[in-house]
């Protein structure tokens, strides 16, 4: 009797961590996984307001819900932030159409993957008072700065041909930002050429005096996402990711504009006040379209008639990775290709 019942203890027992095992298994099968946070470094415009969508995306908690954890590295300006995606300093960049354009024309391997802000009140021209500058009809004969070979440049050249006037009918100088005030201030300029918030600045420094003059008609900035052509192909899914958490933070710039700006101001300091009063004239979203491309190619057209580049027209097509944002938002893509 005595081993009947020490047998059907032991039989108890084993029936026991049978049926403990199977649970463990069960629950181990059924229970979520934790999702595995890819570190991806995105280098941005630090005062840009451009840069707002990504900024929100890590401030907001998208990033995260998507299972990247990103970190953000400040720069001052599109330019330095692609070229620390070129040399694998950073993953991604935001910045731009003229640095990308530069870019693929000394062959460096860069590719967009989305645009993420445009605006078409970003650059202008600033006339001081008493300069006879009444807009750009009257820029003939005036002296001109603009820091040479960049959008600023770009955009007083489309000026010029919409009023018929050359370069040659104008005296152009090539200045910094900083120096615009003092240029302006000691009459060595009629007018300056630059983008918000250097607009603003210069004309809190002269007093609130002076004319802007935007190029609202002429020319609407895309901002893009972009990375090295190497790190887009290699990195799909993470792209994906990414760019869902920054379709969500362009939608909280958009629908948010009292927290977003809050946000803007404490993280990103962009300099002066302009650029608040231009807040509803911002455009947050992420695409990819045909604008993009004809951007781009108008402005190598520029480069190459003012000898700031060489070279065949690119291809741009080959520099823009339609398949993670075709992935994730599909009537995103308009560019026809």
């Amino acid at each position: 009797m005595q081993d009947k019942s020490l047998r059907r203890r032991w039989a108890a027992l084993v029936v026991a961590v049978v049926i403990a095992t199977a649970g463990a298994y069960a629950w181990r099968q059924h229970a979520p996984l934790a999702v595995q946070q890819e570190a991806v470094v995105i280098a941005i415009s630090a005062s840009y307001v451009g840069s707002c969508p990504v900024v929100a995306a890590q401030e907001q908690g998208y990033f995260k819900r998507a299972g990247v954890a990103v970190q953000l590295q400040p720069h001052p300006s599109g330019k330095a932030a692609l070229s620390a995606a070129l040399q694998a300093t950073a993953q991604l960049a935001t910045v731009a159409d003229i640095p990308i354009m530069f870019a693929v024309m000394e062959q460096e391997p860069v590719s967009v993957v989305a645009t993420i802000f445009k605006s078409d009140r970003d650059h202008g021209l600033l006339a001081r008072a008493g300069s006879g500058v009444t807009g750009p009809a009257s820029l003939k004969g005036k002296h001109i700065g603009v820091s040479f070979g960049t959008s600023a440049h770009f955009v007083l050249n489309t000026m010029l041909n919409r009023q018929l006037l050359a370069a040659t009918d104008v005296t152009l100088h090539d200045l910094p930002a900083d120096q615009f005030g003092p240029a302006l201030e000691q009459g060595d300029v009629d007018v300056v050429s630059t983008w918000e918030p250097y607009l603003g600045i210069v004309q809190s420094q002269l007093g609130g005096q002076g004319a802007v003059f935007y190029a609202e008609d002429l020319y609407e900035i895309p901002y893009n996402l972009a990375g090295s052509k190497e790190y887009v192909v290699s990195h799909p899914e993470t792209l994906k990711k990414v760019l869902r958490a920054v379709i969500q933070g362009a939608a909280w710039c958009r629908d948010e504009p009292a927290a977003a700006q809050t946000m803007v101001a404490a993280l990103m300091k962009p300099q002066g006040d302009k650029w608040r009063t231009l807040w509803p004239t911002y455009r947050f979203g992420v695409s990819l379209d045909q604008g993009l491309l004809l951007a781009l190619e108008d402005e190598t057209r520029w480069a190459l008639a003012n000898r700031l580049a060489s070279g065949p027209m690119p291809n741009y097509l080959h520099a823009i990775d339609f398949k993670p944002l075709k992935a994730v938002a599909p009537g995103a893509v308009t560019i026809i290709h």
